[in-house]
């Protein structure tokens, strides 16, 4: 099975050309070629595939096989892939996705090669029924009270098609987010389980977060994640509707419009490519 590995901002993934390639059992496969010893080391696997509604489908899957409804930093690299590799002839690009068909803007160099790409990431949902989470089902989960393993938190929950948690902290580096970032995920409050992502304010345009994903652990990256954050923070009024997200990947750049729309850029990067043969 031929294969390109990329990354977006460090969050790096498997992609997987089904327009020449068959994958019969996705989930198995990404838990094959995600491991970084016996595999070929990734957050996850990506299939780029046909659409009957836009101009791809990308199905997503986490390390542990389970899909995911979408991924901010995947789908950049989505549509570099497609631009670069022949797919499509054109720099506006619509994908389908688990949440929906979004649009994307690959932004071209010198070489007529994608390096970053924006992303229309949609509309955040808010209730705890959209989500999903227990509780009231038209509620907003705004700075909801929880303490886990001593830790006094407060959760601002937001969908961008796959759920997130926010929290704030005072120091996002010393925080201990491979302890309580899995305990979340679990948490009974989420029947899907959730992402999580810690966040330490800077200014009111800027913030560093680091990610515990849903199925996959502690990742360089999340570019869902970061629309979440961006709309966390103007709803608990913390930061503005445009902000610098500074991951441990790279800097991702967020704009909340008025028009509910959740835009992301950010970079796009092919590693290598290659020919997986499973023993």
């Amino acid at each position: 099975m031929k294969f390109t590995k990329m990354h977006g901002a460090g969050n790096d993934y498997v992609y997987v050309n089904c327009f020449e390639e068959k994958v019969d059992d996705p989930a198995s496969l990404a838990r094959q070629v995600s491991d970084r010893h016996f595999g070929i080391g990734s957050d996850g696997l990506i299939l780029i595939l046909p659409s009957e509604c836009a101009d791809l489908r990308m199905r997503m899957f986490n390390a542990d096989g389970s899909e995911a409804e979408m991924c901010g930093n995947g789908i950049r690299c989505v549509a570099k892939y497609a631009y670069d590799h022949g797919l499509v002839q054109k720099s506006e690009i619509s994908v389908e996705t688990g949440n929906g068909v979004l649009e994307l803007n690959a932004l071209l160099n010198s070489k007529n090669r994608v390096h970053s790409v924006c992303v229309g990431m949609g509309r955040p949902r808010l209730t705890r029924a959209e989500l999903p989470m227990t509780g009231p089902a038209s509620e907003q989960a705004l700075n909801v009270p929880l303490i886990v393993a001593g830790q006094h938190l407060q959760l601002t929950c937001v969908s961008m098609g796959n759920p997130h948690a926010v929290i704030y902290v005072a120091d996002v580096e010393k925080f201990p987010v491979t302890e309580i970032g899995p305990q979340i995920e679990h948490h009974p409050w989420f029947p899907r389980r959730i992402n999580v992502e810690f966040v330490q304010i800077i200014s009111s345009g800027e913030v560093i977060q680091r990610t515990w994903e849903r199925g996959a652990g502690e990742t360089l990256a999340c570019g869902t994640g970061a629309a979440a954050v961006t709309v966390a923070g103007v709803l608990t009024g913390r930061t503005g509707r445009t902000i610098t997200n500074h991951l441990r990947g790279g800097d991702l750049f967020m704009e909340w419009l008025h028009d509910g729309e959740v835009l992301m850029t950010g970079p796009a990067v092919e590693v290598f490519s290659g020919v997986y043969a499973p023993n």
